[in-house]
């Protein structure tokens, strides 16, 4: 006796619509996802934060900057020790003083002599030129003028030492402030090219942060453009699927926040199995009795 199957079939225009779905799928799913258009990307350094890291490790800038300032102050030190101890003075000496010393004693000296002419006059005129008197006369005239010209010369050379030694001095000061600030600025100028470093790192950081945000957008906008073929074929399978049982059809969508590209493979193949199982399910049942 023969067997007789009863098959209830979908409607012709499930059927048609479940065809186009696999086919689709399987053109789709025939081709790798190019997750290389959205895998992660990191922002370079921004120009800034490339000047500042050039700032800090250039010799005498950043790193190493108070090293020349140091250098500068312990040659201004040693100048400084050389203006120092007993013959400090000398170099500062004018080379004119002993004109100066000769000519005015060259002077004096005229001076002296015409005086001492005089006291002659004045014992002729008194009778006693030649006698023991003007002797006398001549010889304490002639002793206060030694002691006046020695006087004289020693106050010469006085205030010519005074002099030096307070140029000296002053020499020797300003080589000792030289000194004291390129120590200050060997404790300055590092800070100062800090605040460089930090005003422009934290500027490049801020434009490397932009530049991230857009990498991070473009990179969301390939996986999203990716995805979207997956997505209509998942909600067209839901509809299909829905009209076929005349149950509401729900559908979730695959696409979460920002996966990583080995997510969303997994996530892809997960969808594509579903749909190929779904449809291999299907074709099952039309065989059954």
């Amino acid at each position: 006796m023969a067997v007789q199957q009863t098959q209830a079939l979908p409607p012709q225009y499930v059927e048609d619509l479940q065809k186009d779905l696999g086919t689709q799928l399987t053109a789709l799913t025939a081709a790798p996802l190019a997750t290389d258009k959205f895998a992660p990307k990191v922002a370079g350094q921004d120009a800034a934060q490339q000047a500042a890291y050039g700032i800090a490790t250039t010799p005498g800038m950043g790193i190493g900057a108070f090293q020349p300032y140091i250098t500068q102050a312990g040659a201004y030190d040693t100048a400084a020790a050389g203006l120092s101890g007993a013959g400090a003075y000398q170099p500062f000496m004018s080379p004119y003083q002993q004109d100066v010393i000769d000519a005015t004693l060259a002077e004096y000296d005229s001076q002296a002599a015409q005086g001492l002419a005089g006291i002659g006059q004045q014992a002729a005129m008194s009778g006693n030129l030649g006698g023991g008197r003007e002797g006398v006369m001549r010889s304490q005239y002639q002793n206060k003028s030694d002691m006046n010209r020695a006087l004289l010369q020693s106050g010469l050379l006085q205030q010519g030492f005074t002099q030096a030694n307070q140029l000296g001095n002053q020499a020797f000061n300003q080589q000792m402030q030289l000194g004291q600030n390129q120590q200050g600025l060997a404790s300055q100028v590092p800070g100062l090219y800090g605040q460089d470093i930090g005003t422009l790192g934290s500027a490049g950081a801020i434009q490397q942060a932009q530049e991230q945000a857009q990498l991070d957008a473009t990179r969301e906008q390939n996986r999203l453009r990716a995805y979207e073929p997956y997505e209509r074929l998942g909600f067209q399978q839901s509809g299909i699927a829905s009209i076929a049982s005349g149950a509401p059809g729900q559908y979730q969508s695959m696409v979460t926040p920002n996966p990583t590209p080995l997510q969303n493979a997994l996530g892809i193949a997960g969808v594509a199995g579903g749909l190929m199982t779904g449809y291999g399910d299907y074709l099952r049942g039309s065989g059954q009795q």
